[in-house]
């Protein structure tokens, strides 16, 4: 699986399924932010010279405690926005997982959302959105 290697790239995300349940994060409403109070997925830029899967799990780490461990993804594509490259992850993790987060200081609460609900909520981030709708029309 390609998980980006030292490509260049801007930022990561992942779906990250708590057995079939997305853990999803509502943003904070602060005036300018993009998608202020909308759902979003565990993710964020790049810091140094990390690559797209370990900037992927740091965030995941940092914003609900998880350590996400490359054999959990089971899924992993690179997306052009404009100029920017970002990659989305899919990983799995027992459902006991969600009893270990411990959320962390971006964002108003953390929950656990089934996929369909996601897809179709007027107030999750679009482009991820997308993005878990490629994995799961492609994971079959």
């Amino acid at each position: 699986m390609n998980m980006g290697g030292n490509v260049a790239f801007d930022g990561s995300k992942i779906a990250l399924f708590l057995r079939d349940a997305l853990a999803v994060i509502l943003r904070d409403e602060i005036a300018g932010l993009p998608f202020a109070g909308y759902w979003d997925l565990p993710g964020g830029g790049r810091e140094g010279s990390e690559t797209p899967f370990a900037c992927g799990q740091r965030e995941c780490f940092e914003e609900l405690g998880l350590h996400v461990p490359q054999s959990a993804v089971a899924w992993s594509q690179s997306y052009a926005e404009g100029p920017l490259t970002k990659w989305f992850f899919v990983a799995h993790l027992p459902a006991s997982a969600a009893d270990r987060v411990v959320f962390g200081d971006e964002g108003q609460r953390w929950s656990l959302m089934q996929p369909s609900a996601f897809l179709s909520h007027a107030k999750a981030v679009p482009a991820f959105q997308d993005r878990l709708r490629d994995y799961l029309e492609r994971s079959g």
